[in-house]
């Protein structure tokens, strides 16, 4: 391969060879991890599954390893504007060197076992992580977890968020099977830490730990929070369980969902400690959540109007969406940019957009699997919201901020799609 001078020369290079790769399964990452010398079993670190909540809450876990000084891998999907926020290293992204010459020592292994573009993507960030010498490395599932390329990891901890229909074709139709797709990444002998997950999800999780025998931390039962505040920069909450308790505890992420996320990192950060023989620092945890680094969820871009995206994209997302909104902006119209991919619910989340936008405008990211517009709008329709159609994401952002004013929000969500392009034009969208 030859030396690549530029980042979308690479990045171009490894989806124009890879990206139609993509098979459900283990046998292709195992191979290529044994070619590796199995990076994924060298490793300590935090394994996180999940509907919804799993990459804020491993943001938080590498935020708050980080003011413990350890060397701290995160390996997250998708992107949003740059192929290297998913290899980060101690709280960077993978520098383009680094990320190409690890390419380049495992090409010939990728193309033998020929990887798709999320095996490559999660291979390296194995190897990346074992290279450095990490302390505690940090992988969110990319979708399910039984046959999700990150499942090889050898996790300290198991963390699962929340349980919620989403992905359906792949992970089935029912919130059992869901359960047990998520369940897939737990380990023997290895603690797991679950989030506020349905009864019937909780069943299929406990039976599989039980098998393993990995003890569950389940919150409701063994750690819990209280009295969550949320304003337009940050959410508080008091924290407790049978081992901790912590009042008013801050974290930089707006929205009562970031206050259970946050429980569930707390948790599985202080199982992590004790399981690696070190002391828990409440300062410290204290301090690393008012500097979470974490785009695109309930994330301010621009004020008068108040500018806002978030990268909700299924039922329970849109859901807190909606719930946030109607806690943090109860009095103020609510001008929504919705662009949402095909394979979602679109009739409930749109139902829950329309009970709180002022006026909504229909659109379509570059994604394949973008929802039409007509599909859109004719669920707009019935709830009888004023809507405008536009053909991409950026004159769609661009028209309501004019619509706007100055004291009104402009709201953008309905996938990461989305918000990636508005971040990608963020100068030019705010541009006064």
């Amino acid at each position: 391969m030859e030396i690549f001078m530029e980042y979308q020369e690479f990045l171009d290079y490894i989806y124009q060879r890879h990206s139609g790769n993509v098979k459900l399964g283990l046998e292709r990452m195992l191979s290529i991890l044994e070619a590796m010398d199995s990076p994924n079993k060298k490793l300590k670190g935090i394994h996180l599954a999940g509907t919804n909540g799993k990459g804020s809450t491993a943001a938080m876990c590498e935020a708050i390893s980080l003011q413990y000084g350890m060397k701290t891998g995160l390996n997250t999907s998708p992107h949003l504007v740059d192929y290297r926020e998913r290899i980060r290293l101690n709280g960077k992204n993978i520098k383009l060197n680094e990320l190409i010459s690890t390419y380049k020592k495992w090409e010939s292994v990728l193309k033998e076992n020929e990887a798709s573009f999320f095996e490559i993507t999660t291979s390296m960030a194995f190897d990346i992580f074992h290279s450095n010498n990490i302390d505690n490395a940090i992988f969110e599932v990319g979708l399910g977890g039984r046959l999700d390329g990150t499942n090889p990891f050898e996790s300290t901890v198991t963390v699962i968020t929340t349980i919620s229909y989403d992905h359906t074709k792949s992970l089935g139709n029912s919130i059992e099977k869901i359960a047990f797709e998520k369940a897939g990444i737990i380990k023997t002998n290895t603690p797991v830490v679950l989030g506020k997950i349905p009864a019937e999800a909780t069943k299929v999780i406990r039976q599989r730990a039980k098998e393993l025998n990995a003890p569950v931390l389940e919150y409701g039962k063994d750690f819990s929070i209280s009295n969550i505040e949320i304003n337009d920069s940050r959410t508080s909450f008091d924290y407790h369980s049978l081992q901790l308790d912590m009042e008013n505890v801050v974290v930089n992420l707006l929205g009562k969902h970031q206050a259970f996320n946050t429980a569930i990192a707390i948790t599985a950060f202080n199982i992590f400690l004790q399981k690696t023989g070190r002391r828990l620092d409440k300062q410290k945890i204290y301090k690393a959540l008012i500097h979470v680094n974490w785009q695109g969820r309930m994330q301010i871009i621009s004020q008068k109007p108040t500018v806002i995206i978030d990268g909700a994209h299924n039922e329970e997302g849109i859901k807190a969406l909606k719930n946030n909104l109607l806690d943090l902006f109860p009095n103020k119209k609510i001008y929504f940019v919705l662009a949402i991919l095909r394979d979602k619910k679109l009739e409930t989340i749109i139902k829950d957009i329309c009970s709180v936008s002022h006026k909504i405008y229909i659109t379509k990211n570059k994604s394949n699997r973008a929802a039409e517009i007509e599909d859109q709008a004719k669920f707009v329709k019935l709830y009888n919201k004023p809507y405008e159609v536009y053909e991409d994401v950026i004159s769609a952002v661009k028209k309501a901020i004019t619509d706007a004013n100055k004291n009104d929000i402009v709201m953008i969500s309905g996938s990461l799609y989305t918000i990636s392009e508005v971040l990608k034009e963020k100068a030019l969208i705010i541009k006064k």
